[in-house]
Order: C-alpha cells, then sequence, then structure tokens
C-alpha cells in the first residue's frame, strides 16, 4: 500500500498507450506520474500548464520510441532512503533491467533488498523514474503498480521488442470528467 503524499497541485489527465495517467506538479517541479485507475486525488486543479504539457509531450516521444530520457524537473516527495533508491533507478540504462540486489548494493546497503522494494513501490513519479526496470533476483517480473503486463509492455517497447500500440482504451476521461491533453 502506497504511503507517498496524496498529490497536491496543478495536474492533468493524459491519454497514453498504457491508458490515462495523472501527471502532476507544484510550481516548479513534477512531482507525481501514476495510472489514473489506481487514485483518485482530490487536492488538485486540473489545469494544462507549460511543465505539465511538457511532460506529457515527453512521455509520448517516449511511448513512441522517440525518448530515452527525461529532463523534465522532478520533485518526488519521500524519505531520505526513498530518495536515494529513487535516484539510483535513474541510473538503469533504458531498455535494462536491474534487480532489487543490484540496486541495493549501488546504493551501498547490500542487505537492502525489501527497502528496496518497497522504496520501488513508493515511487510517486511512475514511468520517467523507471521503477518498472527492476526485477526478481531470478530475472521474473515483480510488482508494479500499473500491473505487471503494463511493465512488461514498458520494458519491451524500450528493447523494440514491441512498437508503440494502445495497450488499454481509454475509459478513464469520463470517469473523471476532465478534458483530455492531445
Amino acid at each position: 500500500m502506497k504511503t507517498t503524499p496524496s498529490p497536491r497541485g496543478r495536474a492533468l489527465l493524459h491519454q497514453t498507450p498504457v491508458g490515462a495517467i495523472v501527471i502532476v506538479e507544484n510550481g516548479t517541479a513534477v512531482t507525481h506520474v501514476f495510472f489514473s485507475r489506481l487514485v483518485q486525488p482530490e487536492h488538485v486543479e486540473w489545469e494544462e500548464t507549460p511543465l505539465l504539457r511538457q511532460t506529457a509531450s515527453q512521455l509520448d516521444e517516449y511511448f513512441q520510441g522517440a525518448r530515452r530520457m527525461f529532463d523534465v524537473p522532478l520533485s518526488p516527495q519521500g524519505t531520505e532512503f526513498e530518495q536515494t533508491v529513487w535516484k539510483a533507478l535513474q541510473t538503469i540504462p533504458h531498455g535494462e533491467t536491474r534487480s532489487y540486489g543490484d540496486i541495493a548494493r549501488q546504493i551501498g546497503q547490500p542487505s537492502a533488498c525489501r527497502a528496496v522494494g518497497h522504496a520501488n513501490n513508493q515511487n510517486p513519479i511512475s514511468i520517467i523514474i523507471p521503477c518498472h526496470r527492476v526485477i526478481g533476483a531470478n530475472g521474473k517480473l515483480t510488482g508494479y503498480a500499473g500491473g505487471l503486463t503494463i511493465k512488461q509492455y514498458l520494458l519491451e517497447l524500450e528493447q523494440g521488442a514491441v512498437a508503440p500500440f494502445m495497450l488499454f482504451p481509454d475509459a478513464e476521461r469520463a470517469r473523471w470528467n476532465t478534458p483530455a491533453s492531445s
């Protein structure tokens, strides 16, 4: 169960090949990117800002196979340990994976595999902070907030194994009663 702070700020509902996502920013940086079917933020203003448009555009480029790294400002909120793990996740190259143990060793805490898994689960900025690139020690896919189908799709997209396509139909827009971004 996620314990990261509830999203606050300006938000944009954006359709992607993996379904509608919500992007939230605080005026200077992106604070959340999450799958809209999982969270219904109560403290956001639905307003399209330049930063939200830029983030949505970069996500579109990612899903089209034209972007491997994101350069929007990020401000995920979490513990010092979570922040350390999230920074380590951002060093995993596009199209590659690491195990929880690999990340634990990278941050200098080789026995902290479970804690790394928990921090991975708390990641408030899905896709951009690539928690989907973390797999089990046995090489198998393990939990992902968006579901294992989406995790597999993202990994295959990055490895060039699938062409961009719409994984899920748009059902969220009507549920949220918000305008979609273009």
